[in-house]
């Protein structure tokens, strides 16, 4: 990224996606680890099919991969992106999300649906 030069267009709706609260607490999130839905729902508050509205946005801008573990899909950066440093960048200017994820660990969401 540091060399590489994006289009305005292109960079405008990445910075429209991470203008998102929770899109952009997602990508937080996931810079410290992969996470499945229910694992987000935990901390959100939100209901699954919202997280997963906010995903697939991630997802179609090329932002997050998701990968199939069983029957469950765990999503994560993607490290691939044109966007991955940036991401990265932006991540470093918010507050740590530890205490989030201490919340999920604690919690252990995936118990109860089965991760």
């Amino acid at each position: 990224m540091e060399n590489a030069k994006i289009e305005i267009d292109t960079a405008s709706q990445v910075f429209k996606l991470l203008g998102d609260k929770t899109r952009l607490t997602i990508i937080a999130l996931l810079i410290k680890r992969d996470l499945c839905v229910c694992e987000l729902v935990e901390v959100f508050n939100m209901s699954q099919p919202s997280i997963s509205q906010h995903l697939r946005k991630l997802k179609d801008a090329g932002l997050v991969k998701e990968a199939r573990r069983g029957q469950w899909i765990y999503y994560s950066l993607n490290t691939n992106s044109d966007f991955y440093s940036l991401i990265v960048y932006v991540t470093s200017l918010v507050p740590n999300q530890d205490e989030k994820i201490r919340q999920i660990e604690i919690s252990n969401p995936t118990l109860r649906c089965g991760c």
